[in-house]
């Protein structure tokens, strides 16, 4: 049973969707198994961009059947938003399939996201405002609604006038706020998205085994990353699901057996977005050039991103939690312009030096980086896509990152066209 997850190593927007389109030309079904559309893949292709927030990468090819897992939360508005966008530019979703099992995101979903980080001032977690927290929590607290309840009016509505009964009151009583007419919401609802969403309902658990007993090649994409990881990530600055490999078990309805390989995205330099302790963070004109030469702004929000240089402490874990058999390294090219670079290698607190993540939220903020650094390369990558064709500098910073974190490097991203990458090494070698 071929399975293949690919993985984000540090807080997001690593390259995920790149490297998914890469790849996803081995495959046969890519699923999306955990996030929202608070997490978006751009991806070019002849010049033309995909900027993806809900829909499997996978789409742009037409030998995949794209499908968004149940452990995904879906705005069905935003999934039919991004369809239309997807078949203007003359992609075919017709195969997209989408699990009856997975968990609906509704207006008052954003309204308590909004209102919840309003409220909380200073101590805010920085989150997208996409009511991506508050339809995990009604999924966890077992009151909330699935796509297959849009099948069943009748169901629909008696869940969404129970579900609003709570929520009304938290509307007016805590936040002054007019409480969400249920009936209102459900004829919105039940006449504009449930028609047009049922034709891409389905078993994806039955459809993803099959795959894989018939011999198919299928992929598990992840959104956000392992250190945004509700359990394994920097907590309380996460995101509400399982980025990390194993979320693909819960989050597609398989076993850990059938996945053979993983594979970690990583930024040849590190961005996170929102709050929260990031021991590398650069204040300066090299984090200035990483954010403008990368350009480091959200896919959906436009918020700038906070830069940094590799922390190798870091992918060590990710490695760790994630089993990675390998690694690809994107945006190699942004270090193009220059003329030293530092990679992380340990952490230093309070006097003791540290070489994998400190467990304690405490050390982790007051962690001093220890760094190596190595010469730049002065060329520009973009029109590289061969291992010979890279400049001995860069050859030396990535096999530097293959012995500091332990696995091989295989890709290289050079530039953000789909043909821009290099084949670095085969994984094992």
């Amino acid at each position: 049973m071929p399975a293949t997850v690919v993985v984000g190593t540090q807080w997001g927007d690593e390259g995920k969707g790149k490297l998914t389109d890469l790849i996803a030309k081995e495959m046969q079904v890519v699923v999306r198994y955990q996030g929202g559309h608070n997490a978006g893949h751009t991806l070019v292709v002849d010049g033309t961009s995909f900027a993806l927030q809900l829909v499997p990468s996978g789409v742009l090819y037409d030998h995949i059947t794209p499908v968004i897992g149940n452990g995904v939360v879906v705005d069905p508005f935003v999934l039919l938003d991004e369809v239309a966008t997807l078949e203007a530019k003359g992609v075919d979703c017709s195969r997209l399939r989408v699990s009856g099992n997975a968990h609906l995101i509704l207006p008052y979903h954003q309204e308590l996201d909004r209102l919840t980080e309003r409220y909380l001032g200073k101590n805010k977690l920085g989150t997208t405002k996409r009511g991506i927290g508050p339809a995990y929590a009604d999924k966890a607290m077992r009151v909330g609604i699935r796509v297959q309840d849009l099948l069943d009016p009748a169901i629909f509505r008696q869940k969404l006038t129970a579900v609003l009964g709570d929520k009304n009151k938290v509307f007016t009583r805590v936040y002054n706020r007019l409480p969400e007419d249920p009936d209102a919401l459900a004829d919105r609802v039940l006449t504009e998205v449930a028609p047009r969403v049922e034709p891409y309902i389905a078993d994806t658990v039955s459809l993803v085994h099959d795959a894989l007993e018939s011999g198919a090649h299928v992929l598990f994409e992840g959104a956000q990353a392992t250190f945004l990881d509700l359990d394994q990530g920097t907590y309380p600055y996460v995101t509400s699901s399982n980025p990390v490999a194993g979320g693909a078990c819960t989050g597609a309805g398989v076993g850990p057996r059938a996945i053979e390989r993983v594979v970690g995205i990583a930024k040849a330099y590190v961005t996170r977005v929102g709050a929260g302790p990031f021991p590398t963070e650069l204040f300066d004109d090299v984090g200035d050039h990483l954010v403008t030469v990368g350009r480091e702004f959200g896919t959906n929000t436009g918020r700038r991103r906070r830069p940094g240089w590799f922390d190798a402490v870091m992918l060590r874990h990710a490695v760790r939690v994630n089993s990675l058999s390998e690694l690809a390294i994107t945006k190699l090219d942004i270090l193009d312009g220059l003329d030293t670079l530092r990679v992380c290698v340990a952490y230093e607190v309070d006097g003791v030096r540290h070489e994998h993540l400190p467990y304690h939220q405490s050390d982790l903020h007051a962690a001093v980086p220890v760094y190596e650094d190595l010469p730049g390369w002065g060329v520009d990558l973009s029109s590289v896509t061969e291992r010979h064709q890279l400049p001995d500098e860069a050859v030396a910073y990535l096999e530097f990152l293959e012995e500091q974190v332990g696995v091989p490097v295989t890709f290289v991203g050079t530039g953000p066209g789909r043909d821009q990458y290099v084949h670095f090494s085969d994984a094992g070698s």
